[in-house]
Order: structure tokens, then sequence, then C-alpha cells
């Protein structure tokens, strides 16, 4: 073969090569219409008038949820609902009453003040050591109606600097405090990480006429994402429970009494189902796990359900996806991602979610994100048009449930309520 001949056959094969691989490499197209859960869900929405960005909780869900939460801890561990991620008034009575339990885990002072004036028969636990000027101005805003902070609230004290601050404010507003106290089980986010530490730290506590100890909170999400090559979740969760143990005993050494009837604490979504009655702590804390956002995708909620989701309405459908000074790569790129080929421009957007529904839509990494008109890209199978909906789950509650006004409550049919957020 003349050596001209030979190049052309090589450089033919070459593009020929480049080519396949490509189109071996090519993603398919993941895209898909609304299912009938969703569909019903956008007709629900429509119906009820609503057109803008909404946080929506599916109530049947939700129950399931809840129900499953209280079928696994009912008899051997008290409930206590994390507010911090279920933010509503409405939402956390709801899912006291279907838990049967009136403890509270709040994280804020604003919203201790607003838990303390509306739902006065709460027994009140803090899920941080808040800062002594935010325990100070709890008590300059409080008002004295059926909330009593010295029975029903509990401060979360993480180390001796801390609790001398809260010593002196309980001495010069002349109140009782009960104090909890944080213990480091593994975590290494702050607490108590030795027994001495505790004996100092309760000889002030015993000794002083207005302090009064009310337990432990020991928190252990950590141990879902300990890898397999240092022992994995088993062999985390077998340490954690060691030391909390471990703060129990030197605790009732200590004191010479037993505390099993204080509050100890532990617990959260991604680990609650890990506990058994062998365990140390008397009670465990939830609140993602009722409504199940993204990041909770986890083996240990595999038999949850997500139950909140983000609506937001189409505002434009465009045929082809075309990049500010790529236009003419918007044909190319289409071919290579199929799952690029459209645009829709949706109401709102850069929120802590991933788009769920219709299947197959994702955001375009170079043109970027928007809080006014967020970019989605689709394949040709999805059919969406402008007043159509786009359904996303947050990957969080806590603060994602805060950024759409009151919550759209969906019974499987229709929207029932608005529930307002914490503000």
């Amino acid at each position: 073969m003349p050596s001209w001949n030979r190049r052309r056959f090589l450089a033919a094969a070459a593009v020929a090569g480049a080519g396949g691989l490509a189109l071996a490499l090519r993603p398919s197209d993941r895209g898909a219409n609304h299912s009938r859960y969703y569909l019903r869900l956008g007709k629900a929405l429509t119906e009820a008038g609503l057109a803008r960005p909404t946080l929506v909780i599916d109530q049947r869900r939700l129950f399931a949820n809840a129900d499953l939460l209280h079928r696994r801890l009912r008899g051997r561990f008290a409930y206590r609902v994390v507010a911090k991620s279920l933010p509503s008034l409405p939402l956390i009575e709801t899912v006291m009453h279907r838990t049967d339990t009136r403890r509270l885990m709040v994280f804020h002072q604003p919203f201790l003040n607003l838990v303390a004036e509306e739902l006065p028969r709460t027994d009140v636990l803090l899920g941080k050591p808040m800062p002594v000027a935010a325990a100070a101005r709890f008590y300059d805003r409080h008002v004295e109606l059926a909330f009593d902070p010295g029975r029903q609230l509990q401060w979360l004290i993480d180390s001796g600097a801390r609790l001398r601050q809260y010593r002196e404010l309980a001495s010069q507003r002349q109140i009782p405090m009960r104090i909890n106290l944080e213990i480091d089980v593994g975590l290494h986010r702050g607490g108590l990480r030795s027994v001495d530490e505790l004996a100092e730290m309760l000889e002030v506590i015993e000794t002083d006429r207005l302090l009064t100890f009310s337990g432990f909170m020991g928190y252990e999400p950590h141990v879902v994402k300990m890898p397999g090559i240092i022992g994995g979740p088993d062999r985390a969760f077998e340490k954690a429970q060691a030391s909390y143990r471990m703060f129990v005993n030197a605790a009732e050494r200590k004191l010479g009494r037993s505390i099993a009837d204080l509050t100890l604490n532990a617990g959260g979504s991604p680990t609650y189902q890990l506990y058994d009655s062998d365990e140390p702590a008397n009670e465990l804390s939830a609140g993602s796990a009722l409504v199940k956002p993204s990041d909770f995708d986890l083996d240990t909620l595999a038999d949850h359900q997500p139950a909140a989701f983000i609506a937001t309405p189409v505002i434009k459908a465009l045929d082809a996806t075309e990049v500010p000074g790529l236009e003419p790569l918007s044909g190319v790129m289409a071919w290579i991602n199929p799952n690029r080929r459209k645009a829709f421009f949706i109401y709102g957007g850069y929120w802590k979610a991933i788009p769920e529904s219709p299947a197959g839509l994702s955001i375009n990494p170079i043109y970027g994100h928007s809080t006014n008109q967020e970019m989605l890209n689709g394949s040709q199978s999805i059919d969406l048009r402008p007043d159509d909906w786009v359904f996303l789950r947050p990957t969080q509650s806590e603060q994602v449930f805060l950024q759409f006004g009151d919550i759209a409550v969906y019974d499987g049919s229709q929207i029932t309520a608005e529930w307002p957020i914490f503000t």
C-alpha cells in the first residue's frame, strides 16, 4: 500500500475509533415524564392556586415515617423531636401527637422562646451549647406563663468554662438551671472527653444550690460513615456506646447514686435504628428521618420514605440548550449528552436540593446556578411546558424548609393546609 494511502487509512481508523469511543461513552437518555404520583401532586398544587416555589410535605408519608419510628422505639427509648429539622410549629405538634411525646430538642434562641410560648407543655433539651449571652436573652424575652424553664428546660454545657458562665448567670438572675452535659463519644466536635473533667464539672453543679445535673447528650452521626477498613459502622457504634457507658458509670460513682432516671440522650436520624435496649442511653432524638431529605438516603433509613419536596413552576421551556458564547457547539453538546438537549428555566433555584421529577433533569455545569431562573437540562423524552411543575428533593430540611414560607400539606389528593414556618 502506498505510504499516502497508509497514512489516510490510519487517520480514518483513528477518527472512526474516536467516534466509536465517544459513542460508547455517550450517556443514555435518562429522561421520562412525571409519574402518576407527581402528576397528582402537581394537580393538587394548581388547584390550590399555588404558582411559586413551594415546600410540600406529603402527610401520608410523614405519618408512615413517624409510625415506623414510634414502633421501633416503643417500650425501649423515649423519643425527642429535633425541632431544627422540622421547623414549623404545626409540623412539630403533628409529629409529637403521632409519636406520643412532649420532648423537644431546640437549637436556636429565638425558636426556644417561640416554643416556650406556643408549646408550653414541652420538655426542652438544647441541641448545642449556646453562648451565655443567648441564654440571658432567652430569659429577657421569656414571658412567665405556663412554661417553667427551671423544670422544663435543659441547657447543654460542653466545658468547664461554659459551666462557670452559666453558674454566674444563674447567680445574677437567681434562677434555677438544669444542666445537661455534652459528652464526646467519637464525633470530636467538642464536649467532655475525660472522666476527670466530668468529676470537676459535677462538683461545681452539685455544690451550687441553683444548678441541677439533668443528664448527658452524646451525638454519634459519624458512625454510619466509617469505612470498613477501620471496622465500619458496627465497630464505630460499639466504641461510641462504650464511651457513653464510661461517662454514665463515672457519674454514678461520683454522685453515689443511679442516674438512670435522668435524660441520657443519644442518637439521630441516621443512627436511631442501631440502638437496642442494652445501650446506656434512655432517649433518642430524630427529625430528618420523618421527612427524609436526600442526604438521608442511607442504609439505616432504607425503610423510610421521602416526604418533603420543593415544587416550582416552569417559566420557560426551550427545545435547545444554548450556552452564551458557545452557541455553535449547542448541537455537538446535545449529541455528546442527550440529557442536555432541552433547557427548562424554573421559578427560583440554587437551593440545597436535587431534581427529582421529571426524571433525568440536571443542572448545566457550564451555565451555572441562578436563584432567579435556574436552568435545568433534560432530554427529548421530557415534555415540560411553561406553568408545568418541577419537583426537587431537599438535601436537608433544617435550612431549606425556611426558604419558602408556609409549607403546603398534601394528603394524597389535595392541599389540605398551609403550615407556617419558624420565624
